[in-house]
């Protein structure tokens, strides 16, 4: 699956529509200025431009504005059915360790929102094959992940070796970083003691909903149960 070829298709159709930028974005799980770039070619209609101003609730009319917000829900919620089915359909084929291994990696120790994926672990080797599995079983460019770190000062290390430990790691540019986390206590008592978490934790993440909601679909036929509440 070569996910940003899938999104850029969906995006130019959703435009060709009349679609606007950030409803488009919003649908797919991929940011405002990369819609921009896939469909800046695309030119509306005089109708479609002036219906986007008026704002996707147009007159303010109580049934127009909770019918056209039905409307959005299901169309949402009928693109998450549809990349969960393209997960599941990943998992029956079969005969790909790496899907199952990242999948499974998931499963027990991602977040489980709707849009993100958001993968944290203090083990650079689980973190480094989940983040091969994103590159190489979905197509995940290095340019669309970013890195937060959950920092504790008590080690020895400087920050920029906490960095430069997990970017050299995971073969990442630094442009991935975000804000770190520094000293945050933690629940447990691993983060509180010396030469515990010496490098902190990492959580690798992804603004797709694609993306997740592949992986959810996966799991849910790896492991043969149904779980609604990741669909919505």
């Amino acid at each position: 699956m070569r996910v940003k070829a899938v999104e850029r298709a969906q995006a130019r159709a959703l435009r060709q529509e009349g679609w606007p930028h950030k409803r488009i974005a919003a649908l797919l799980g991929v940011s405002p200025g990369s819609v921009h770039a896939w469909t800046r070619d695309i030119e509306l209609t005089a109708e479609q431009r002036a219906h986007n101003l008026r704002g996707p609730a147009g007159p303010q009319n109580p049934a127009v504005v909770a019918r056209r917000a039905a409307s959005w829900s299901a169309a949402c919620r009928a693109k998450r059915a549809a990349y969960q089915e393209e997960g599941r359909a990943r998992a029956r084929a079969g005969g790909d360790p790496l899907h199952l291994q990242g999948c499974m990696l998931y499963w027990a120790e991602g977040g489980k929102g709707r849009n993100v994926v958001d993968f944290a672990n203090s083990d650079l080797p689980m973190v480094r094959l989940f983040r091969g599995f994103l590159r190489d079983c979905l197509g995940v460019e290095d340019a669309r992940l970013r890195i937060a770190l959950n920092v504790y000062t008590n080690n020895g290390l400087s920050i920029a070796e906490i960095e430069a430990y997990w970017l050299d790691g995971l073969a990442l540019p630094r442009s991935v970083l975000r804000k770190h986390m520094i000293d945050h206590t933690p629940t447990s008592s691993s983060g509180r003691a010396k030469n515990r978490l010496i490098y902190g934790v990492c959580s690798l993440r992804l603004g797709s909903t694609h993306v997740l909601q592949h992986i959810y679909g996966a799991i849910q036929e790896y492991a043969g149960f149904d779980e609604p509440r990741w669909l919505g």
